[in-house]
């Protein structure tokens, strides 16, 4: 591989460079954590631009979401030129991420057979809808796996499939694949030889349904739906307070119990045999809800779960994606950060979950705009 001038930015990924050709989340979630950990991360788009930039709708968050702390370049890879182009700038990497449909990346002598002779310690990644097997050449977005895998009956009522309310395996198949990514440079600490990772949504999705596969397995029953569950606990549940306010406790241990019939003022509650230990509890639910609603329905949620966080009782209110914003704990923990967005403006970016030697990883770029990078990544690359 040709070298190029590492860049040093104290990370633990500081001096790796990622080309990503993808679009959308799966792909752009691998690129933008390599990316928080230090790495120089490449976006390829077409000379129009990633077409995720002007999605309408429930799309018009993923650009936005996913792809802080990137570069962009713009190239033609309908053109043999702009192929060319491209094999010469992966010269330069150490890793490639794409999730383009089966098949498309080798139709444009891109796919790993065709770079792994070249580039030998190009670790290469794909972000698929199926490992390889019978389904491989389906196309799959994240609401097919969901409902193939049982996701989407496991959140609906009985009788109503309903999708999670996010994109859950595409942004866990960027997880997998950025989690490839880095066993891949390991091993090749130790080989010299870099190697295919592949990453799946469908998967992906079978092991997020891997509880409920084990009940299955070890009842022989069919799996309730969520909604129509047998709860594990007997206060495990959301209740209506003042205000129309809601809020979900879950007290899951006698202790529990015993500590929100202390807040509600309801002794007799604790008292009663019937609900002596969880498992009398989730017996005799149906009864105990009920009256627990009954003492709930003219709480104020403020005081309520004050009361219930100095009692040790679980609570969380039923919020919206809009009250992130505001949220004080990802405020003070510094996981809500200003972006400067490709237009200029200002945005707030949820940064990863991490926590690492005392430091949150950060926004160091702000989202580019398509080709901005152009003239300093395929200029020096015409130099070399």
């Amino acid at each position: 591989m040709t070298s190029v001038v590492a860049e040093s930015n104290g990370l633990p990924l500081s001096g790796l460079r990622v080309i990503e050709f993808s679009h959308m989340v799966m792909g752009p979630t691998c690129g933008m954590i390599l990316a928080d950990l230090g790495a120089e991360v490449i976006k390829v788009e077409p000379p129009e631009g990633d077409r995720t930039r002007a999605l309408p709708g429930l799309g018009q968050g993923f650009f936005r979401a996913f792809n802080r702390n990137k570069k962009s370049v713009t190239i033609d890879l309908q053109s043999e030129e702009g192929q060319a182009r491209a094999r010469a700038l992966l010269g330069t990497a150490d890793v490639l991420l794409e999730n383009f449909r089966p098949g498309l990346m080798s139709r444009w002598g891109l796919g790993y057979a065709d770079l792994s002779e070249l580039y030998p310690k190009l670790i290469y990644v794909s972000h698929k809808g199926f490992l390889p097997g019978p389904y491989e050449d389906r196309l799959a977005l994240d609401e097919v796996v969901q409902n193939m895998a049982g996701l989407t009956y496991m959140t609906g009522p009985v009788g109503m499939p309903l999708r999670a309310g996010s994109s859950v395996n595409d942004i866990m198949g960027g997880m997998f694949g950025a989690i490839g990514v880095l066993a891949a440079l390991r091993e090749r600490e130790r080989t010299g030889k870099g190697q295919e990772i592949q990453s799946a949504l469908f998967e992906n999705c079978c092991l997020l349904m891997a509880q409920h596969l084990q009940q299955h397995l070890i009842t022989g029953e069919t799996v309730p739906p969520l909604p129509s569950r047998t709860s594990a606990w007997g206060v495990y549940d959301i209740f209506t307070l003042a205000e129309g306010r809601q809020l979900f406790i879950g007290a899951v241990s006698d202790k529990q119990f015993q500590a929100l019939c202390e807040v509600l003022g309801r002794p007799d509650l604790d008292a009663d045999p019937a609900y002596a230990g969880n498992t009398a509890r989730v017996a005799a639910r149906e009864r105990l809800l009920p009256q627990l609603a009954a003492s709930l329905a003219a709480r104020d949620a403020a005081e309520l779960t004050a009361a219930l966080e100095a009692a040790g009782v679980p609570f969380a209110e039923v919020s919206r994606p809009e009250d992130l914003a505001t949220d004080p704990h990802l405020l003070a923990s510094g996981g809500l950060v200003p972006l400067r967005t490709e237009d200029g403006d200002d945005t707030l970016a949820v940064l990863l979950p991490l926590l690492m030697g005392g430091r949150r990883p950060g926004v160091r770029y702000p989202l580019p705009k398509a080709g901005e990078h152009n003239a300093e990544i395929l200029g020096r690359l015409s130099r070399t």
